[in-house]
């Protein structure tokens, strides 16, 4: 299986360029969708603990990216994120193990309705190296066909951009939704 960098497309590399985001494609033009791979790494400035709380509550999911977000922290349960207009994003969590990885049934955008609904699988992976954490993202499941390859192709730049975002919520703070969003965010929490 060959390893093609994603040097084709802007939106990636602007994030990589941001926030040491580094997205890789496993697999080649006519391979199999078995072979298939989206893999994205972030080296996020904070310990592995605090990283891992930020993707396993709805607290610390909040903080980055969506307010609202829900995480229920058990095989079936959801990992779910809210949007302006009433759009979902997340998926399902398969398995977990605490601080090390997190395995989601992910949900595509509703632009594409059949990989929305037969899903893909997200492994993120959590590992520390010295004063940051590295986050790698694999997501596998990919079939063929022109949707299965237009998500894929959407799905490398938003997947890099979630990873971004969560770089800048530890190199920054946690998210302001009432800057980000304006009128669309919900009320603040008090």
């Amino acid at each position: 299986m060959k390893v093609l960098r994603l040097g084709l497309i802007a939106g990636c590399l602007a994030m990589a360029a941001v926030g040491g985001v580094a997205p890789m494609v496993h697999g080649q033009a006519g391979s199999s969708a078995a072979e298939k791979a989206l893999v994205i790494e972030v080296s996020i400035p904070a310990p592995r603990a605090e990283v891992w709380k930020a993707f396993a509550t709805s607290e610390g999911l909040s903080t980055w990216l969506t307010p609202g977000a829900v995480v229920d922290l058990r095989p079936g349960g959801e990992w779910t994120a809210h949007f302006p207009g009433g759009k979902t994003g997340g998926g399902t969590i398969v398995s977990f193990v605490p601080e090390e990885e997190m395995v989601l049934s992910a949900m595509a955008p509703e632009r594409f309705p059949t990989v929305r609904a037969e899903r893909t699988r997200a492994r993120f992976q959590f590992e520390s190296k010295g004063d940051v954490t590295i986050v790698r993202l694999t997501q596998t499941g990919w079939k063929t066909g022109a949707e299965w390859d237009q998500a894929y192709e959407y799905l490398a730049v938003g997947n890099a951009q979630l990873l971004s975002t969560l770089h800048r919520r530890f190199a920054s703070g946690p998210i302001d939704w009432q800057k980000e969003w304006g009128d669309a965010a919900p009320p603040a929490k008090k």
